[in-house]
């Protein structure tokens, strides 16, 4: 039974999650401020974690920084701020998803169904080839879920792995926002596809930090996006 550490200050919102985590048979923890959420983090050992930007005693931002110190156990930030830019840095901290308040409880489930299978089948990713390469001295090692550019080691969230390995899988070819939310996320959810377009610009951002010739991800107008292969 998979553990799940709901954080959050709202006693409404947690019951709420609770339950219905519950009846479809999540084991669960709750923690209503920043610190106890750290502390059964560490001793409850969640497989998942639901966790709130606005809390006491340490806002989300900061758990996750510190979550990710030592650990890699997924997380969903739940969030009723409207602006961009937390979705952004909470994603550039590690985060795996997110969530705006007010929220589908059945959506919110087969985000996290989604990020379980993709957590747990992460380790024996089976394709056809362990290694694929792109242009700049990009190479992907999907065993080690390793990313070298030049022989520098880039360090990216799993969803950022999982993105470049997609596009590297499909090098040439344009994928829609739609179609990335479902092989990489796990769902398809219109409207929702601004959750990609985060993760490729902080994605495009590493490479490009790396060897400008990394950056081989092109946007594709109106459509979404395609890795450049070597000979284009």
């Amino acid at each position: 039974m998979p553990r799940i550490l709901v954080v959050d200050d709202e006693p409404a919102v947690t019951d709420l999650l609770a339950y219905n985590l519950r009846k479809v048979h999540y084991d669960v923890l709750i923690a209503a401020d920043g610190r106890q959420a750290l502390c059964l983090a560490r001793e409850g050992a969640p497989n998942l974690i639901l966790l709130d930007l606005m809390l006491p005693e340490a806002d989300g931002l900061d758990v996750c920084r510190e979550l990710r110190r030592a650990s890699r156990v997924p997380i969903i930030m739940l969030t009723a701020r409207g602006e961009e830019v937390d979705r952004v840095v909470g994603l550039e901290l590690g985060a795996d998803d997110y969530v705006c308040k007010p929220f589908s409880v059945r959506e919110l489930l087969a985000r996290i169904k989604a990020v379980l299978r993709r957590a747990s089948s992460a380790p024996d990713e089976a394709e056809s080839s362990t290694s694929l390469s792109g242009p700049g001295g990009l190479r992907l090692d999907v065993e080690r879920r390793e990313v070298l550019v030049q022989a520098m080691h880039l360090e990216l969230s799993r969803l950022e792995f999982d993105l470049l390995h997609t596009l590297l899988v499909h090098a040439g070819r344009v994928l829609s926002r739609e179609q990335l939310l479902e092989q990489v996320w796990g769902y398809d959810y219109p409207g929702d596809t601004r959750a990609v377009d985060s993760v490729v610009k902080r994605l495009r951002a590493k490479l490009r930090a790396a060897d400008p010739q990394a950056d081989c991800i092109v946007a594709v107008r109106g459509v979404g996006y395609k890795l450049r292969r070597d000979d284009e």
